[in-house]
């Protein structure tokens, strides 16, 4: 899954080409969807400091620039942590080189010289996503100088959420080895990440990106690790794509029935599967739990109740067809058909509960209680 040399040089040409279009952005405009909403990453924590230390140096950025600019080339002058918190949060486009090379400089300096715990990782990979360099934030992470910089599983999240935005899906790959390699928080498969990793198996959907993936989950497996829900589906849907629906069924097979996006890929795994008595099943236990007055309909796509019917048709039993006319025909009667792809609904965005908010903020939901102990440092 390697990329061309060319291929990559032609893509930072236009990311940086762009960049110069924009000198002063808000959030990235590229096509791709959103995983992660910026809220969970904590870009909304992130931009309330910004503004905050940007009203501090509104009549001081440029003169701080310029100390800045003399210290990283000077040997004798530290960064502090103050210095490198300013420059992270007042950064424009144009300061990235800036702030690239305090990083470098800051965590390269005598240790003994450093009393701060401030963990920077998080904040500056922030910065690195409200700008929209992912290239510059790829470069800056893999720094072998910046090693230990970026531990932080929150780090990691960022990162492969930006590169999803931007389609770099072979760097995450990369992104996720090191991952795995740090094994930070003594676990393999930081839930989150394995949850960008496979949407970016998914977004390829080749053969390789279905080896990838399969390799994963069996390794996940085989140690007890319980992948979340939309995990489970972005495996399940990827193995559907690539003509795989024993995969798919598999994959969803510790998920609860009840998620519209559970029994749609089981309903079409099952059809794919030439097992259409039981894909009518699934279908048919809808109408059994559905109530006329219940908020929340039990629904199911309309290419699913397609999968399903051109299943039937090729089994060309007249009672089984008879059967499915009928169960279809109540599913409509009843509004439990909607015009929505499983597509649209795995990869759509991953955003916050309102109760949860206070927790999720600065990108830190659910994280080990060491971590989470450690949250105050982040703002």
């Amino acid at each position: 899954m390697k990329m061309s040399f060319f291929y990559t040089l032609c893509r930072i040409s236009s990311v940086n080409s762009f960049r110069t279009l924009l000198p002063c952005r808000g959030f990235h405009t590229t096509q791709a969807q959103l995983l992660y909403s910026p809220s969970v990453l904590g870009i909304d924590g992130y931009l309330n400091t910004r503004k905050r230390v940007k009203e501090q140096f509104t009549n001081y950025s440029d003169k701080f620039r310029t100390k800045m600019n003399d210290f990283v080339s000077d040997s004798k002058n530290m960064i502090f942590t103050e210095d490198l918190k300013n420059i992270v949060h007042i950064a424009e486009p144009t300061d990235l080189d800036l702030v690239v090379k305090m990083v470098k400089k800051f965590n390269t300096q005598k240790s003994e010289f450093r009393f701060s715990s401030f963990i920077f990782g998080p904040i500056v990979m922030r910065m690195f996503y409200f700008l929209d360099a992912p290239i510059e934030a790829l470069q800056c992470f893999e720094d072998p100088d910046n090693d230990g910089f970026f531990d932080q599983l929150v780090t990691y999240q960022i990162l492969l959420d930006l590169l999803y935005n931007h389609q770099m899906y072979d760097e995450m790959y990369r992104i996720f080895e090191r991952v795995q390699e740090k094994q930070i928080n003594m676990t393999k498969f930081p839930k989150y990440s394995v949850v960008l990793i496979l949407a970016a198996c998914y977004k390829q959907n080749t053969p390789q990106s279905m080896e990838y993936a399969s390799r994963l989950w069996l390794e996940m497996v085989n140690v007890g690790t319980v992948p979340l829900r939309r995990a489970a589906t972005l495996m399940a849907a990827l193995a559907l794509k690539q003509g795989k629906p024993h995969i798919a069924l598999e994959s969803v097979s510790l998920q609860k029935p009840h998620y519209v996006t559970i029994r749609n890929i089981k309903a079409m795994a099952l059809s794919q599967m030439e097992r259409v008595d039981d894909a009518i099943t699934v279908l048919k236990g809808v109408l059994e739990i559905d109530r006329p007055d219940q908020k929340d309909k039990h629904t199911f796509f309309q290419e699913t109740i397609n999968t399903v019917r051109e299943a039937i048709e090729k089994s060309d039993n007249k009672d089984i067809k008879k059967e499915f006319e009928n169960v279809e025909k109540a599913l409509k009667d009843r509004g439990l058909i909607d015009t929505q792809t499983l597509d649209q609904l795995i990869t759509s965005d991953i955003h916050i509960k309102t109760d949860r908010i206070n927790v999720m903020q600065k990108g830190m939901s659910k994280m080990p209680f060491g971590m989470r102990q450690r949250k105050r440092n982040l703002e």
